[in-house]
């Protein structure tokens, strides 16, 4: 094994350990998996369970409790993405969330929406929102101050001003989003009124406590990949990076210096735990890489749902990972309600372990494992096949 391959092998456990997948954070709250690993990318799926399942074992009833106390809660953030976030994090998300509503600039710039009459609607909203209601509940409160788009707002996406107000208050905290049924994998939503302080932070500002977050959760990781998961330009994300004063571990791979120190000197353990993970772990997301953490051999066999060559950068299915290496991926097959697991090679004991761990949490809590709200057993199907096809 040459001194690449060594470090590669070594950033790969690093990663593995620091986002707690190794069992080190059995038992710790959510609030504090999603401060040590990362804020989860949600998008009406199954990821955020199943991130802190399996980090810290913590069931769904748990995981909505802290949800409903606001001690975790599903917001906009970084590149306007919604993610779940620690309640340390609220404001910072919701900062650096700002400013990336396409539908909002669209309306301005062709559907003759101003600045007033936004301001008109979200001042009505406020009125109405002491208690949650959801759209269909606002829309009759608040009454004429929705404004139909027409078929010009159809055509560009947004048929009514009502999710546009939505939309901004809650980016500046005025309103937060409340699950209907308490449940983080659907996409349902009541608004209550929040008044959350967002910080005056400058951009500037803004972007280095992104950056000392993200190389903590990702490292090490380039520039390119911190601007891509923060959507920050290509200078501010290096102006960032430069303040934090990082260290080269590998070509433009980054990290804090007593991390880069620790890869460097990193011991592969003598015993490996192996994870079920979302497609849209942090393992993977926050890097928005595949390759680094797979072995070529096992790429090559990775169904890529028809497209051919390039680098892959989100996996197809959930993935299965070995001491952050990929080692599999597998879906849950709803009608019978079990996991149906690919594994690269022979799957070890602590594999099966696994799939079955994971396989009852879905199971008997979860109920289904999809990767995103329009995901359904049906719309599986094709992914199951080819599965079962890899297996």
């Amino acid at each position: 094994m040459g001194p690449a391959t060594t470090l590669n092998a070594q950033a790969r456990e690093f990663r593995w350990r620091r986002q707690g997948l190794d069992g080190s954070l059995a038992k710790v709250t959510a609030p504090e998996v999603l401060q040590r690993t990362g804020w989860i990318r949600s998008v009406g799926g199954a990821a955020p369970y199943l991130g802190l399942f399996a980090r810290a074992g913590l069931s769904r009833q748990q995981a909505d409790a802290d949800a409903a106390a606001l001690h975790i809660h599903e917001l906009p953030a970084a590149r306007g993405c919604t993610y779940v976030v620690p309640e340390q994090d609220f404001a910072l998300a919701l900062r650096a969330g700002q400013g990336f509503s396409a539908d909002l600039t669209t309306a301005k710039t062709h559907l003759d929406l101003t600045d007033r009459e936004i301001d008109k609607l979200s001042a009505r909203i406020l009125d109405q929102v002491k208690e949650p209601k959801d759209p269909r509940e606002l829309k009759d409160a608040v009454g004429s101050a929705v404004r139909n788009l027409g078929d010009a707002g159809k055509k560009r996406g947004v048929t009514t001003t009502l999710p546009l107000a939505l939309g901004l208050m809650q980016s500046k905290g005025e309103i937060r989003r409340v699950p209907v049924g308490g449940r983080l994998d659907q996409q349902r939503f009541a608004y209550v009124r929040w008044g959350l302080k967002i910080p005056g932070l400058s951009d500037e500002e803004m972007a280095v406590e992104l950056g000392r977050r993200y190389f903590r959760w990702a490292a090490p990781a380039s520039v390119a990949q911190f601007q891509w998961w923060s959507g920050l330009g290509s200078r501010a994300a290096k102006a960032a990076a430069d303040s934090l004063k990082l260290t080269a571990v590998d070509g433009d791979q980054l990290a804090f210096a007593e991390d880069a120190d620790a890869i460097r000197s990193l011991k592969p353990s003598k015993e490996s735990t192996a994870a079920l993970v979302s497609s849209l772990d942090n393992l993977f997301h926050l890097r928005r890489e595949i390759e680094s953490l797979a072995d070529p051999a096992d790429l090559k066999v990775i169904p890529r749902d028809g497209r051919r060559g390039g680098s892959l950068m989100d996996l197809p299915s959930h993935g299965i990972a070995v001491a952050g290496k990929l080692a599999g991926l597998w879906e849950y097959d709803a009608e019978e309600q079990r996991i149906v697991a690919a594994v690269f090679g022979k799957p070890s004991p602590m594999v099966k372990k696994a799939i079955a761990a994971t396989e009852a949490f879905v199971r008997d809590q979860v109920g289904d494992a999809r990767q995103f709200s329009l995901d359904s057993p049906e719309s599986r199907k094709e992914r199951l096949a080819a599965l079962r096809a890899l297996a």
